[in-house]
């Protein structure tokens, strides 16, 4: 009896781990986290006091948040769906010139907030059997871009585009971890400040791009 237990034992080891296996390669859908830091690219204005330097400086960085869902094709590609959100604040002293020519200064509070959604396009080596995970990917859609200082609140979208790179450690089959850089990049030529649209000239279009530099995860299911 014990004899042929071990046989059916033996005989079933190699099947039990080709399941596994398969189980593995035929993982189609990745659901990837990721937090860090990132910092706006646009250059400051010239002409501006040390106090509203300070002010915009801390608008210029702030926490960079995103989530992709990728299905994954044959070979080394995937598509899917990208989301990201960037939220800093700042709180100063500005100066600006009315339209009589008076300098008026006064302290004001800040918070804004950068949104990318859009179809995606990632390439990966996740299938491949090894620890070390590289991917990148690029994705397509809308950038929106909000403002509110007081009770005036901007808002503003235009086409944007998402582009990341990323190394993981595969902790197991299904999770890995590592760091990622990410560029979001978008132009606004004009927004809507409490309903009233407001046209920018060439040189006071607002930038939106931004570098980021992640920790993000990868779950495959």
């Amino acid at each position: 009896m014990l004899k042929k237990l071990l046989l059916s034992g033996a005989f079933a080891i190699p099947f039990f781990f080709s399941a596994q296996e398969n189980s593995t390669s035929e993982s189609k859908i990745s659901i990837m986290p990721s937090v860090g830091y990132a910092w706006r690219l646009a250059k400051m204005p010239e002409g501006i006091t040390r106090e509203t330097r300070d002010y915009i400086k801390g608008l210029k960085s702030g926490v960079d948040v995103s989530i992709s869902a990728y299905y994954h094709l044959k070979g080394n590609g995937a598509v899917g769906l990208k989301y990201s959100t960037y939220f800093a604040s700042s709180d100063g002293r500005i100066a600006v010139q009315g339209s009589n020519g008076q300098v008026v200064s006064g302290f004001v509070s800040t918070k804004d907030n950068i949104t990318f959604v859009g179809p995606a396009y990632m390439f990966s080596n996740f299938k491949d059997d090894t620890k070390h995970k590289l991917f990148y990917d690029i994705a397509l859609g809308v950038i929106t871009y909000t403002t509110k200082t007081g009770t005036v609140k901007g808002t503003g979208s235009n086409l944007g585009l998402e582009a990341n790179f990323g190394y993981q450690y595969a902790i197991t089959d299904h999770v890995f971890i590592g760091p990622k850089v990410g560029l979001t990049g978008g132009t606004l030529s004009k927004m809507k400040y409490n309903g009233t649209t407001v046209e920018f000239g060439e040189e006071e279009r607002e930038g939106l791009t931004r570098l980021s530099l992640s920790a993000a995860a990868t779950f495959r299911f």
